[in-house]
């Protein structure tokens, strides 16, 4: 069995000595080493109260028995030890007469140490606390490691009952795994209660079941004889001279009478006074101990073959003999050893590890001789033969059938055995206490309600190295809890739920919830409190009552004969203590909060409960809701108002060092009510922050903005209280503020859900309201209420949200947090940033939604100056936050909003459309340059495309966006009047250039379709500005040249793009279009009949090459045919539908193709001339003929489709994919022609 450490030991382990020197002098510091070295007290330096405390340790050092063919494994290790180094005994003289005291009887001694007569067994009996003063002291081992805890005169006792016929009273309790075992001197227990009052009912229940007649029995004359003789005895062993001489005769008397007196004292143990708490429980275990002290000269932990015992023994050990330590007995020449004496000297010297007895006969009183006996040879005496084994057996079985009925933690069991009786019987006195009026009858519940705190408190303190423990310490929790009266102990039931509550870690993932804890989601304790009685299990019946007298059915177990102790295995253990340390899983985040709520209104209802000044508070009832102002329209949550609130909250909480703060309920700071308040208001605040977190989770809004109110309340309450602000406070202020700020900025981007977030938000359950109770007895907990209000004004929302954020920010400045917590900084800079940004598109969005109403009036109106005004200074001041934190991406996302909000501007500052004569104003130009700037600026703040290529993409194109919508502005209403007509066309095509660069048409994204587009359409612009530039017969030859070939390249460019793009023919047919009417005002200029037919050929190639369009256009339209007939819809639903989304198209499409007829028909009445004028001329060749029967062919067959108006839409496409395919097969000649 590993030792177990406290403080670690104190004495240096010496390896045992080879061989033992039979003559060494006790005295002799290496005997000492020695005995240390077997597991034997060990020198204590300092002797006296202060060794009381510190518990030692020594080297595992047991001994392993070979008796009768039985091995028996006992290992024997000194805890504790207020023992001087042993004396060696003196060898009494022969004839020395007992009868005469010594010279030092009851008298103090160097060698006898502090503990005096006791060491000397004077006082064999044992006290009723006796265990929980040992259990106090070593709380380590309790609950856990040892199965049972007690004096070693009961462990003796209980070992003997199959062998003797004397009466066994015991109270047992269970710890954990842990039996702790007292003496109930029931006798003693009703003497006392005749005086108090107190156990009347077990007094009326005893009487009744057990002994119709009972009186106390005196102690014969003959008990007190053979005490006082065995006390003088050991007192002439260690008198150092070797020869103690008795005293003068005349005060032999009265000595004797003084002696007398005294064995009567120490043999009459007085049951402590009534356990009370005392008025402050300090951390100091002493001071915690409630006056049960560990008495015990030594403590040790024995361990006899599998069972593990903290055992308290006063047994004197002498040196001398062959060993390094002896026991010394006085025996009665005249009277055998019996089995019962060889067992009591076996047991005592296995259990303090003694090698060796050394018995000491007399007859009346005169010394005859001594004997030595090893102690594996003590079962083996002559009349005291007794097996090992059966004790072995003895020890199991009864600790078994302990451990399967005392299964209730808390609970005071008694085991008891009449005198002569076979019958041994277990009875639960708490449950016969609590059918009687007074729960708190029984003295075991306050010793036994501490030792569960304490055995709590010191897991708790290891909890972090193993968090298997939690489900034991919350079972030893709730048990002392239930234990104790809620007015006499509030500050014990305040610290256990505050400890309750600790168990449960607020924030932790769910995945270690479930790996960490067996799934016992159920088990509210690890173990049933509503256990039943155990039936008839055993084979044998040995738990059946059903043969007993009536009245024994009271008694939870029964062991029908002392006999079957002694059987093997008799007695299993069928109940397991907390199997799986089972600690309920909360898989809800919710769940857990609200477990560990209620705890903390159970601790802060026992603080409130212990504080007198209860008259001076107003009256207010916990059940009555705390009522919550709302209004519509609230004058109180503007924004001006707004400043001033936070303002006050941030000087109070700036000056919180010198402010001298004082709680409304009267607690006096430093007082054990006012440090628990603290703790356990920081817990619900804690708890309340991690229920608003969850609830922005699943965007219950409202929820989450009460939740954060409760957490804020909670945190101003204990501002009230506390006398120094701890940084983790404040760090934690700092995130109660940031998430307020994130809720109040979820409501204003949420607000057609306004209702339902009302309704969640002026819900409130008992519970909360019972804790807001608590706190407004502290404080009025409204300083952060300008935080928390739930305003219908989406602009204060906002404008509450950036508060939060900035109180956040100005916290973890002015507390200097901001070096140790960069990353809450950077959150908090990123949110304001982020808020900021919010509001600066509030108010562009409103700016925007005001120049759409302006109709009439045609200047910008002050309003709209100041939205545009608040809204750049929202976003300069959120980009300075970004800047801060060297978030170049969001900085440049505020600097394309700013780019957007100066392309309002400019949108703002343009004519109305009723106006022919606008032209681009000079104003326009300023707000898109500015614009212009913006973007470039977001560009240089992102450095390259790779810090973010989705922003880096989205500000290209807004830049390519406003350098096309300026130039198309400038191209459609040129400012004519300022500027000249080539200047306009240069910063057109400048503008559309530079729009081109920043349009990415390669990159594959979900814009490039768009990009393509925008492309194609520039290209379109300038071809068509250059077209008409041609047309009005602008600059010199040169420049016209220049002109010409600008068209040809940006018609075909755009020609290209609009082919990427299968979804716009339209475009693509007008594209082409206006390429052949190019074509044909470059054929109006020419003069030779060669060149014009070459132009002709061009434009009619041109033709053929917009097929593909006509194919597109032909497949949409069958398209939308098909799909016509195959819906079952009703006519009406039919033209609804043509109306609303094809007939533009259509109509488009009809123009289009009226125009491309009429070019067509046009081109090829022009070649049919010219090739005829050609072949009269020239007479002409085979191919020219071929192509002008073609082309003639191909007129005919338009002219007839013109003329059909009954041709439908697509039946016109048809023809004219016909006539373009007759074309084309005829093309070849064309070349030929040429040529």
């Amino acid at each position: 069995e590993p030792s177990h450490p406290r403080s670690g030991s104190l004495f240096p382990v010496v390896p045992p000595a080879a061989a033992e020197s039979p003559g060494r002098d006790m005295g002799d510091p290496r005997g000492a080493e020695l005995s240390s070295a077997q597991g034997i007290d060990p020198v204590t330096p300092e002797p006296g109260p202060a060794s009381m405390t510190g518990e030692r340790e020594e080297a595992k050092q047991g001994s392993i028995l070979f008796l009768g063919g039985n091995e028996i494994k006992s290992c024997a290790v000194v805890k504790y030890s207020s023992a001087p180094p042993q004396a060696a005994f003196s060898r009494l003289q022969e004839k020395t007469d007992l009868k005469l005291p010594p010279a030092n009887w009851l008298r103090e001694s160097a060698k006898l140490g502090p503990a005096g007569a006791t060491i000397l067994g004077n006082s064999k009996k044992s006290k009723p606390f006796s265990s929980f003063g040992m259990a106090y002291e070593f709380i380590d081992s309790i609950g856990n490691d040892v199965d049972v805890v007690s004096d070693s005169e009961n462990i003796k006792k209980l070992l003997k009952i199959p062998y003797s016929k004397s009466h066994v009273s015991m109270a047992v309790h269970r710890i954990g795994r842990t039996l702790l075992l007292d003496d109930l001197d029931i006798q003693e227990l009703f003497m006392r209660s005749s005086q108090t009052g107190d156990w009347t009912w077990l007094k009326e229940f005893y009487q009744r079941l057990i002994d119709q007649k009972w009186q106390r029995k005196k102690k014969s004359k003959e008990h007190w004889y053979q005490k006082a003789i065995l006390s003088k005895f050991l007192y002439y062993s260690i008198n150092g001279d070797g020869a103690a001489q008795p005293v003068p005769n005349p005060e032999e008397q009265h000595q004797e009478e003084t002696a007398e007196d005294e064995v009567d004292e120490a043999g009459r143990v007085s049951w402590p006074a009534p356990f009370e708490m005392p008025s402050s429980l300090s951390e100091d275990a002493n001071a915690s101990n409630q006056g049960l002290k560990n008495d015990f000269v030594r403590n040790i932990l024995w361990t006899f073959e599998d069972i593990h015992m903290l055992v308290g023994s006063n047994m004197p050990i002498f040196g001398g003999g062959r060993y390094p330590a002896v026991s010394l007995r006085l025996r009665d020449n005249n009277k055998p050893i019996n089995v019962l004496t060889g067992i009591d000297y076996w047991l005592d010297n296995l259990i303090c590890n003694v090698p060796e007895l050394v018995m000491c006969f007399h007859v009346n009183g005169i010394v005859q001789k001594y004997e030595m006996i090893k102690t594996e040879d003590i079962p083996n005496l002559e009349n005291s033969n007794f097996s090992t084994k059966v004790i072995k057996d003895i020890a199991q079985n009864i600790l078994s059938f302990l451990k399967s009925n005392c299964t209730k933690e808390g609970h005071t069991y008694w085991l008891f055995k009449a005198s002569g009786s076979d019958i041994v019987k277990l009875y639960d006195l708490t449950t016969l206490c609590e059918e009687t009026e007074d729960k708190y009858q029984n003295p075991f519940t306050m010793p036994v309600a501490v030792l569960l705190y304490k055995v709590a408190c010191n897991m708790m303190l290891k909890k972090n190295q193993n968090r298997k423990h939690y489900g034991t310490i919350r079972t030893l929790l709730l048990n002392c809890v239930k234990l104790l009266d809620k007015g006499r102990h509030p500050q014990i039931i305040a610290s256990a739920n505050y400890m309750l509550s600790e168990l449960f870690q607020l924030d932790e993932p769910k995945k270690d919830e479930a790996g960490e804890f067996p799934l016992n989601g159920n088990s509210d304790e690890s173990y049933s409190e509503e256990e039943e009685e155990m039936p008839d299990s055993d084979e044998n019946g040995s738990y059946s009552t059903s043969s007993d007298p009536p009245d024994d059915n009271k008694a939870v177990a029964v062991i029908k004969s002392v006999g079957e102790l002694s059987v093997p295995e008799k007695y299993k253990s069928t109940h397991q203590i907390r199997p799986s340390c089972a600690f309920p899983v909360c898989y809800d985040t919710e769940e857990r909060c609200r477990l560990v709520l209620s705890y903390v209104l159970e601790g802060l209802k026992s603080v409130d409960s212990s504080i007198k000044k209860e008259s001076d508070l107003p009256a207010a009832d916990p059940s009555t809701p705390i009522p919550l102002k709302y209004e519509d329209e609230s004058k109180s949550v503007g924004p001006e108002c707004l400043e001033k609130q936070m303002a006050l909250f941030l000087d109070k909480m700036g000056l919180f060092r010198e402010v001298k703060r004082s709680s409304q309920s009267g607690m006096i700071p430093g007082s054990w009510q006012h440090k628990m308040k603290l703790q356990l208001i920081l817990k619900s605040s804690k708890a309340y922050y991690v229920l608003s977190d969850a609830a922005v989770s699943l965007q219950k809004y409202g929820r989450a903005l009460r939740y954060i109110k409760l957490a804020l309340q909670c945190h101003d309450t204990y501002c009230c209280l506390s006398t120094n602000m701890l940084s983790e406070v404040l760090l934690f202020l700092c995130q109660c503020l940031t998430l307020c700020g994130d809720i109040q900025l979820m409501l204003a981007q949420n607000a057609n859900n306004r209702a339902a977030y009302l309704e969640e938000y002026n819900y409130q359950t008992k519970e909360d309201q019972e804790i807001l109770h608590s706190l407004h007895r502290e404080s009025s907990c409204q300083a952060l209420s300008w935080a928390t209000d739930l305003s219908t004004d989406l602009e204060c929302q906002l404008s509450i949200s950036c508060k939060c954020y900035e109180a956040a920010n100005e916290i973890l400045l002015f507390s200097n947090l901001k070096e140790h917590n960069p990353e809450q900084y950077t959150q908090v800079m990123k949110r304001t940033g982020n808020v900021r940004n919010e509001i600066g598109v509030f108010y562009m969005n409103q700016a925007a939604a005001l120049q759409s109403e302006r109709i009439e009036s045609k200047t910008v109106s002050t309003a709209e100056q100041q939205l545009w005004k608040k809204s750049f200074s929202c976003f300069e001041k959120g980009i300075q936050n970004f800047e801060s934190i060297d978030d170049a991406t969001n900085a440049a996302l505020l600097l394309c909003n700013m780019g957007r909000l100066m392309r309002i501007c400019a949108h703002a500052h343009c004519a109305s459309g009723g106006d022919f004569k606008r032209e681009f104003s000079p104003e326009e130009a300023l707000y898109y340059n500015k614009a212009i700037d913006y973007y470039l600026k977001a560009l240089r703040s992102l450095g390259k495309r790779e810090v973010h290529s989705a922003v880096w993409d989205s500000v290209n194109w807004e830049l390519s966006t406003t350098y096309f919508t300026m130039a198309t502005l400038l191209q459609d209403y040129a400012p004519l009047s300022r500027k000249a007509q080539e200047q306009i066309e240069k910063e057109v095509s400048e503008s559309m250039m530079k729009s081109l660069k920043y349009c990415d048409v390669d990159t594959a994204s979900a814009r490039q379709p768009l990009c393509q587009y925008r492309a194609a359409t520039i290209h379109h612009r300038l071809a068509s500005m250059y077209h008409s530039c041609l047309r009005n017969q602008v600059g010199d030859e040169h420049q016209r040249k220049q002109h010409r070939v600008l068209v040809d390249l940006h018609y075909g460019k755009a020609v290209k793009f609009f082919q990427l793009l299968k979804d716009a023919p339209c475009e693509l047919l007008r594209v082409q279009l206006e390429r052949v009417a190019f074509a044909e005002f470059q054929m109006a200029s020419q003069n030779s009949s060669g060149g014009k037919l070459k132009t002709l050929y061009g434009a009619l190639d041109i033709m053929t090459q917009s097929h593909s369009v006509f194919h597109l256009l032909r497949k949409e339209l069958a398209g939308e045919c098909e799909q016509g007939l195959e819906d079952g819809k009703s006519s009406a639903e039919k033209v609804l539908t043509e109306n609303s989304s094809v007939s533009l198209n259509k109509e488009e499409v009809s123009k289009l193709l009226s125009i491309f007829e009429s070019r067509l028909s046009f081109l090829l009445l022009q070649s049919i001339k010219l090739l005829t004028s050609t072949k009269k001329k020239t007479g002409g060749n085979i191919e020219e003929e071929d192509i002008l029967k073609t082309n003639k062919y191909v007129y005919s067959l338009l002219l007839r489709s013109v003329a059909n108006k009954n041709l439908t839409l697509l039946g016109r496409i048809e023809v004219i994919l016909n006539l373009l395919e007759q074309l084309t097969q005829g093309s070849e000649g064309k070349n030929v022609g040429l040529q």
